[in-house]
């Protein structure tokens, strides 16, 4: 079965800091997490006015970056260990399909959910299919409108769609 994914993330000089995932497998299930050890404080502003401040979880008491961080409260709220075993519990066939759009530092962050690439579930690829690179093998047509961006389960919900959409063209061929 083929699942959609999106993560936002933080990203610095030599690595990047997943702040949330989301994932839609292809019978249409839904799964969102956040990420509780994120380190917040080293957001930049682009990250929190377009990411951070569209969070529900996010808890911001004043401008000072010290102070920024999630409200553990929510049950979406977990750890990069409770997430990775929550995602071995949605993806429930033996050799999944990952799709993302812009896929590689996304499918960075989700490995590294299991530690290591070679500590993913063994059924697990490698790799992720990208559908930026599906549409560009099908001449670029124009993608479905995105209704959110920047919000891990919307832009996953969305790519499920515009897969959907560049399946449809390759069925018309």
């Amino acid at each position: 079965m083929n699942y959609f994914l999106d993560t936002e993330f933080i990203e610095y000089p030599s690595t990047i800091d997943l702040i949330s995932i989301g994932i839609v497998s292809g019978d249409g299930r839904e799964f969102y997490m956040v990420n509780s050890e994120c380190f917040l404080p080293r957001a930049n502003e682009w990250v929190v006015e377009n990411v951070l401040e569209k969070m529900p979880e996010y808890q911001e008491n004043g401008r000072s970056p010290d102070l920024r961080r999630f409200d553990r409260r929510c049950k979406t709220v977990q750890s990069k260990a409770i997430i990775a075993q929550k995602i071995r519990e949605f993806v429930k066939e033996e050799y999944p399909i990952f799709w993302g759009y812009f896929a590689d530092y996304d499918w960075v962050v989700f490995c590294w959910l299991f530690g290591r690439m070679i500590d993913l579930p063994a059924t697990y690829p490698m790799y992720c299919r990208d559908i930026r690179q599906a549409a560009d093998m099908l001449g670029n047509p124009v993608l479905p409108p995105q209704e959110s961006e920047h919000n891990a389960l919307g832009d996953a919900r969305w790519n499920k769609k515009a897969f959907e959409y560049l399946e449809g063209k390759t069925n018309e061929h």
